[in-house]
């Protein structure tokens, strides 16, 4: 009998082949290897069981339901009844990984001994070359960002039809395991790129790649993507404009604090240069800098 895989991978996908090779793709390039990948179609008619079936990867297997449910939760929920892994880990058929992905996260739940573990993710909106970082809630959410051991599903139950929610299913799931006493670890790495369908109008009528197509090849071609994102997000301004209001409204005033008492102190080099002025001449421009 084959030996069970550490992580089981699931990636629902209804009808849009065209950017479920990039979402593969970036599950077969992470660093950890030792995982399972089922694709699970919601009733699909297009071609996309052709593009997992070309594929020559053990790991990768498709199923594809009898009829369309109309949400994740159906293809997550046979995921998990398919699935072999002691951890749990989702894919959006539209979004991609960074290569540390499973790594990062396998490591945070081993050496935390929590339930969940959740990163940051930053979100492409159409026609942008820098993403929008993400601050979530206690829950964890949006499940491309999130992994999570066998366990809590076993124990609270699968996702639930959204019919039925006041949440969304993410939301409800990760919620669930929070209650149930799941502790959730934040882990402090960009691990993942999600492109919203729903900023993106037509979409599953137009089925654009060419997104993830650009995105995929930055990913790949450049060893320092984390990195360098991170840093283009926070000199575009994206991290303030992506905080909740009342994070925002709790820093300004310390940061406002600080900042006056920076110029008004001897410190400041804009103080230094004023007292120059005043008299203290080049000797003390020049004991400021240290030399």
């Amino acid at each position: 009998m084959p030996k069970s895989p550490l992580v089981t991978v699931i990636i629902a996908t209804y009808n849009w082949s065209a950017v479920l090779r990039y979402a593969i793709d970036s599950v077969l390039r992470q660093t950890m290897d030792d995982f399972e990948l089922l694709v699970i179609g919601d009733g699909c008619t297009d071609d996309s069981e052709k593009v997992v079936s070309s594929i020559a990867d053990p790991r990768v297997r498709w199923i594809n339901l009898p009829s369309n449910t109309g949400n994740q939760a159906g293809p997550n929920n046979r995921g998990l009844a398919e699935a072999r892994g002691e951890f749990i880990a989702y894919l959006g058929h539209d979004d991609l990984w960074l290569g540390h992905h499973l790594e990062c996260m396998i490591a945070a739940l081993q050496s935390s001994g929590a339930g969940v573990a959740a990163s940051l993710l930053s979100r492409i909106f159409p026609g942008k070359r820098v993403g929008s970082p993400l601050f979530s809630g206690p829950n964890g959410g949006t499940p491309c960002r999130t992994v999570y051991r066998r366990s809590v599903t076993d124990r609270i139950g699968g996702w639930r039809d959204y019919r039925n929610l006041r949440l969304a299913p993410d939301s409800d799931l990760f919620a669930r395991a929070r209650g149930a006493g799941f502790a959730i670890v934040s882990v402090p790495r960009l691990t993942a790129l999600k492109f919203p369908a729903s900023a993106r109008k037509n979409v599953y009528r137009e089925k654009p790649s060419h997104e993830q197509a650009w995105w995929f090849e930055e990913i790949c071609s450049r060893p320092d993507f984390e990195q360098f994102h991170l840093i283009e997000m926070m000199m575009a301004g994206e991290v303030a404009r992506a905080m909740p209001a009342r994070d925002l409204l709790k820093i300004l005033p310390q940061e406002v604090i600080k900042r006056l008492a920076w110029r008004l102190s001897r410190r400041s080099g804009l103080n230094a240069m004023f007292w120059a002025a005043k008299g203290g001449g080049i000797d003390h421009v020049k004991k400021y800098k240290g030399l």
